[in-house]
């Protein structure tokens, strides 16, 4: 005998990456108040790496996050690891959404999935959508990119129950010993210069004074969920790579965006980081990091080196997206260039780390 709860929420048709009709039986049984209406669901455009979805049933919106298709790089796609972050930072001032279920059992959608509450705002991605801003939305939009950063580093892990989250001694040259991992699990290609890029990060890691604090591990605007009127940061999106460690390894992938992409030759309808920096009308990267530091306990310092890392760690992101691209696994647009960013990142990196401090 079929279950009604099951009945009421049969789905018309399932999107790619996301089986419907096993996922309305599980949330009858774990989330029931969901089971009000037939569920459907859409995938929601613009990211790169684990794929997302909003999904209705009746009048309530969540959304639901699982790993991408086919070829996956180890320990990149952690749905547990998002989900105990967004519900341990709930209490915090840093803005996170709801967290509502989770669920390892890959048998139910195809995959490990958890559940979030929809938070309502609009995620800036491109030109398109920050050309209308005004000069001051832009900045003030900018500047509360850095103090909701300034609050997530400011958290005590402990106080969160996050004491475990992650292992803080080591974490810089641990980062590049994980990147230069994913790397090689991910050639499909010759990479000019990037076994260079990784040897000198390797040789050159710099102590990391500031070790121990809860690491977002891919923060840039369009991880922000926000609100133009007034400027506000409404939630912290896409926490997959979050860890205890080093601070400066947020800012200086953050500067990779902005300032490497954003507001380089790079910058013209890029896939990755379009929208971004002074030549979109935002504050520089140093403006950025001032309002950081002054918001912050945490010693700033020279950033050559850690965006240096940055440009590592998105050339290799980038490489991964561009060979799941090659074997048919990606779902949406923009990841046919996906592929074309990675020598110029690699190019940036190798001089960065050069750079004297």
């Amino acid at each position: 005998m079929t279950d009604p709860a099951v009945e009421a929420l049969r789905p018309e048709g399932s999107p790619a990456g996301l089986e419907l009709d096993r996922l309305a039986a599980h949330l009858a049984t774990h989330r029931p108040e969901l089971a009000t209406a037939p569920l459907s669901a859409r995938l929601i455009a613009g990211g790169k790496s684990n794929l997302t979805y909003l999904l209705r049933a009746g009048e309530r919106q969540v959304v639901l996050r699982r790993p991408p298709l086919g070829h996956v790089l180890a320990t990149a796609h952690d749905m547990a690891r998002e989900f105990r972050v967004i519900s341990a930072l709930a209490p915090t001032a840093v803005p996170v959404p709801e967290a509502l279920l989770f669920c390892a059992d890959p048998d139910v959608i195809g995959a490990p999935f958890y559940l979030m509450e929809r938070v309502r705002g609009q995620v800036f991605r491109s030109r398109s959508q920050t050309d209308p801003l005004a000069a001051d939305q832009r900045r003030q939009l900018a500047m509360a990119m850095m103090d909701t950063l300034a609050a997530l580093h400011t958290v005590e892990p402990a106080s969160v129950g996050l004491a475990d989250f992650g292992r803080p001694e080591g974490f810089l040259g641990r980062q590049v010993r994980r990147w230069a991992g994913q790397l090689d699990r991910s050639r499909s290609r010759p990479l000019p210069g990037i076994d260079e890029l990784r040897d000198l990060l390797a040789d050159t890691v710099p102590e990391g004074a500031n070790a121990g604090r809860i690491v977002h591990g891919d923060y840039r605007l369009d991880n922000l969920m926000a609100w133009v009127d007034p400027v506000s940061v409404r939630a912290v999106l896409d926490w997959e790579m979050a860890t205890l460690g080093d601070p400066l390894a947020d800012l200086g992938l953050l500067l990779t965006y902005w300032d490497v992409l954003g507001d380089s030759d790079l910058a013209a309808d890029n896939p990755v980081a379009d929208g971004l920096g002074s030549r979109a009308g935002f504050p520089t990267g140093a403006e950025l990091i001032e309002r950081y530091a002054g918001r912050s306990d945490v010693d700033v310092g020279p950033l050559h080196w850690h965006v240096a890392l940055g440009c590592f760690k998105l050339a290799v992101i980038c490489e991964g997206i561009h060979y799941r691209h090659t074997l048919g696994q990606t779902l949406g647009e923009g990841f046919d260039r996906i592929g074309e960013m990675v020598a110029p990142l690699v190019a940036h990196g190798l001089t960065a780390v050069r750079e004297k401090n």
